[in-house]
């Protein structure tokens, strides 16, 4: 489940920003050929991952040993004893470190940091999280249980006795951030820290911020909510009534379709424009499909102190289910969807999740 550094080797020559997941007239022109080409690099990327599943490679696969503490290790390496998804996890760890290292040494990615953009560089340096005991960063993405690695991170720092506390989140006090410190500090943690982020399915992650944002907090139905209502309802435009509480999900795929991803709100921007996956080498990737046993496994690499535990999940959490997705999806008119699945198809392809089935048959079910 360790992840290469596969960023080595590819941090020279020049590089040009990429951006064809970027503007609405480029991903419109660019949506029917830039899947065909991802697809191709992701088949590249993985082909030698067969002939490893062919030759049993992967059963003698291990986790490399940490350097945490000794018990966290030992528990994390029963709990794996009893796992039966472990080797399906591991094939999905390569798969990822093989498509990522593949599609990243393309000449127009970026290979550092400092080959970004300025606003691309300020949005991931914003969401780069720093513990300098344990000498890690985290990459936190909203609606990725960023939340609860908070709380964790918190811990570890010392501000907060317990992940069990009951309080409410404050998401910017008591972290420290990687865009606070100077570029020769930033240079070398990333070089010697570890690294790391979590993932989610693209769709998922995007249908929980819209349920959440829109049918729950107030601030975002006013500051958001009442422009998409007024943007793309027929004769509200001028309409003091609107209150943004009833937005739907087409209205606001609609609202996603004429946004630049690099100016997006960080609750639905890509992962990819987040994290920049191809500008940091990140140790480890974790799935939120498997989000305890992958927060388990950071912990014990970390070295984490056994009264450390990830937070369990609130009981006052609706998660988004298979169920709950397939019926936004295939109500939404397949049109928008077309469109839409450019802006987060490095999100797709980078970590392995494949697009979702909203053929007519599929849907009737």
């Amino acid at each position: 489940m360790h992840m290469q550094d596969y960023g080595n080797g590819l941090r020279s020559g020049p590089v040009t920003s990429f951006r064809s997941a970027g503007s609405p007239s480029s991903v419109r022109r660019g949506s029917a050929v830039l899947p065909s080409v991802l697809t191709f690099l992701v088949v590249v990327a993985s082909g030698g991952l067969l002939l490893m599943i062919e030759k049993g490679m992967l059963n003698s696969m291990e986790t490399p040993s940490p350097r945490g503490n000794a018990r966290r290790l030992e528990l994390f390496r029963e709990s794996r004893a009893h796992g039966s998804d472990d080797v399906d996890s591991e094939i999905l760890q390569e798969i990822r470190n093989r498509t990522i290292r593949t599609m990243c040494s393309q000449k127009n990615m970026p290979h550092s940091i400092w080959s970004l953009s300025p606003l691309q560089r300020k949005t991931v340096l914003q969401h780069i999280l720093v513990n300098e005991e344990y000498r890690f960063l985290y990459c936190y993405v909203p609606k990725v249980a960023c939340s609860n690695w908070k709380r964790v991170l918190k811990v570890l720092s010392g501000a907060l006795e317990s992940v069990d506390v009951n309080i409410k989140m404050d998401h910017r006090s008591d972290l420290l951030f990687l865009s606070s410190l100077k570029p020769e500090e930033i240079r070398y943690r990333l070089k010697h820290y570890f690294k790391f982020m979590f993932v989610r399915e693209p769709m998922e992650r995007l249908l929980s911020a819209y349920r959440n944002k829109f049918g729950e907090i107030e601030s975002y139905q006013k500051k958001y909510g009442m422009e998409i209502v007024k943007r793309y309802r027929k004769g509200l435009a001028k309409d003091a009534s609107v209150k943004g509480d009833d937005v739907t999900f087409g209205e606001f795929v609609r609202y996603l379709l004429d946004e630049d991803v690099e100016h997006m709100n960080e609750h639905w921007m890509p992962i990819y424009n987040l994290c920049q996956p191809c500008a940091v080498s990140y140790n480890f990737i974790g799935s939120y499909e498997h989000l305890e046993r992958d927060s388990e496994y950071v912990l014990q690499r970390i070295g984490a102190p056994p009264f450390v535990h990830f937070p369990e999940r609130q009981t006052w959490y609706k998660p988004v289910t298979t169920e709950t997705l397939h019926y936004y999806l295939c109500t939404l008119p397949q049109k928008l969807l077309r469109e839409l699945l450019p802006k987060y198809i490095l999100d797709f392809s980078l970590f392995a999740y494949p697009f979702p089935n909203t053929t007519t048959e599929h849907c009737r079910h």
